[in-house]
């Protein structure tokens, strides 16, 4: 294992390819990309997109990787994974500091976030990738079948701005732990903390050309989808884009794509709930990392019993938060990733409670008092009322730091609202009676479901959506054969095989 340590000219050369980081000097495609630092709005780094050329060339490289990777023996890849995870949470803080200039996110979750990314690489170190024994015939015909779990051979993944080395870690680890090699694209917003992760694979003992790291916007990804020799995508980010990607895959270079899109999930609080874990609940739910979350739940349905407690202890709990640095451990709410992203959110509010009738409780100012910080992209949490079906904010993914509370009478009226969507990321119920938790969890349509808390993740459990929200699953084994392929071979020992003409 290599000595890890963070390069001073990270900011310089952003494109990490052959076991080395590069800068591009030209580029006939989406030309130079502007990075911001969102606690402070100053520009943080510049950097070339890659163009078709430069994908086709690492694409190649990867693929001759590939092959060798594909070979190395299990307990070898398993070593360099585990080194992974160990230089991951050795140089947790470090990293995380470079996750909170790249995105803006609190140190506190960042930490988290790298913690996190060392379980995952620790978790696909230990999988089992195995196939099937089928028999078919009888017992003593000598006529079975067996399955084998086969890599795709070069994968294109194309990450998130929201948590930038997370997304990463959840793709590549399974990727290359199923013998795949990976082109691996972080959002242009985002750009640094992939390239980070890919050096600390490097350091590791990973074989040169087996991850690499493209920066660039929607052109690159697009060339990283129609590239011949990518033969599956994995795209975590909107609708709209996930949509796109589809369309790219199904075209005249056929391949498969898993994707994880948007979010406009509920959290039902019943009225025989403990309030405060529900509070804490809602409040893990819509303002982890400035509520830019794809699973989170901003329609929160209260029952009506509980309505003016639980509001009263959010608004106290909200107000109470600490927005700052996010460079300080003392602060809970750190920047919006862009001014761009922050003003549309704040348009978000403006509409509901200026034009749609919504009622403001606290929040949704944008926050210029922080001292060295002044044009950061800072934005109070807001809490709305009087949210009717018809409003914008009910029905569209805000992702950010915006709290609906609407309350309900019924089980079945808030099942209808939960429901209410044309996504299906996640959902989350708080109750003391655990068989109503259960039914009313089998009738949400959602493809994560956390009862008494939210927002949990980790690297052995399955995390994806139902409907516009995307197919195919993160984390868990169900990872695993989004990266892999399955080969059915027949076998006939019995020593006769009867001509069909005879």
């Amino acid at each position: 294992m290599k000595r890890f340590s963070i390069p001073p000219d990270i900011l310089e050369r952003l494109h990490f390819v052959a076991g080395a980081r590069m800068g591009l000097t030209k580029s006939r495609g989406e030309g130079e990309f502007t990075v911001y630092e969102p606690r402070n709005g100053a520009v943080l780094t510049k950097f070339l997109a890659a163009d078709k050329q430069s994908i086709d060339r690492i694409a190649s490289q990867a693929h001759e990787a590939q092959r060798k990777w594909a070979n190395t023996p299990w307990i070898e890849r398993r070593q360099i994974l585990n080194g992974a995870a160990h230089l991951l949470r050795r140089h947790a803080n470090e990293i995380a500091e470079w996750e909170v200039r790249d995105n803006g996110k609190p140190i506190s979750e960042a930490k988290a976030d790298v913690l996190s990314c060392a379980d995952t690489f620790e978790f696909y170190a230990g999988v089992n990738l195995s196939g099937e024994h089928i028999p078919y015939g009888g017992e003593l015909s000598g006529r079975f079948a067996y399955t084998r779990r086969e890599p795709f051979g070069v994968v294109g993944a194309i990450g998130a701005w929201n948590y930038p080395i997370q997304t990463a870690s959840w793709k590549i680890a399974p990727a290359i732990a199923c013998g795949n090699a990976i082109l691996y694209k972080p959002s242009p917003l985002a750009p640094i903390t992939s390239v980070l992760l890919a050096k600390v694979l490097h350091c590791a003992g990973l074989p040169d050309g087996v991850v690499n790291i493209v920066q660039g916007g929607a052109e690159t990804g697009a060339k990283i989808c129609e590239n011949r020799l990518i033969k599956k995508i994995s795209f975590t980010g909107s609708v709209g884009t996930g949509k796109c990607i589809a369309r790219a895959c199904a075209t005249d270079n056929l391949k498969p794509c898993t994707l994880e899109l948007g979010g406009k999930s509920a959290c039902i609080v019943f009225e025989d709930a403990d309030v405060e874990m529900a509070v804490h609940g809602a409040l893990l739910a819509n303002f982890l990392s400035q509520g830019q979350v794809c699973s989170n739940a901003s329609k929160v349905l209260v029952q009506r019993k509980v309505l003016e407690q639980f509001t009263h202890q959010i608004v106290h709990q909200t107000e109470n938060m600490r927005i700052g640095d996010p460079l300080n451990e003392s602060t809970h709410v750190g920047a919006c990733i862009s001014e761009e992203h922050m003003d549309k959110v704040r348009q978000f509010i403006r509409t509901a409670v200026d034009e749609e009738g919504a009622k403001l409780l606290t929040g949704g100012e944008r926050i210029t008092t922080i001292q060295g910080l002044e044009h950061g992209y800072f934005l109070s949490p807001c809490i709305l009322t009087n949210i009717t079906p018809k409003m914008t904010v009910y029905q569209q993914e805000i992702f950010g730091p915006v709290l609906l509370i609407i309350p309900f009478d019924d089980e079945q009226e808030a099942l209808q609202m939960a429901n209410d969507t044309e996504f299906g990321l996640a959902g989350g119920i708080f109750t003391k009676d655990l068989a109503r938790a259960h039914q009313f969890a089998a009738r949400m349509n959602a493809g994560n479901v956390y009862i008494n808390t939210y927002n949990d993740t980790h690297p052995n459990v399955p995390f994806g959506g139902f409907n516009q929200s995307g197919y195919g699953r993160e984390n868990g084994e169900a990872s695993l054969w989004n990266y892999t392929q399955i080969k059915a071979v027949f076998v006939n020992t019995s020593g006769r095989l009867d001509s069909p003409f005879a």
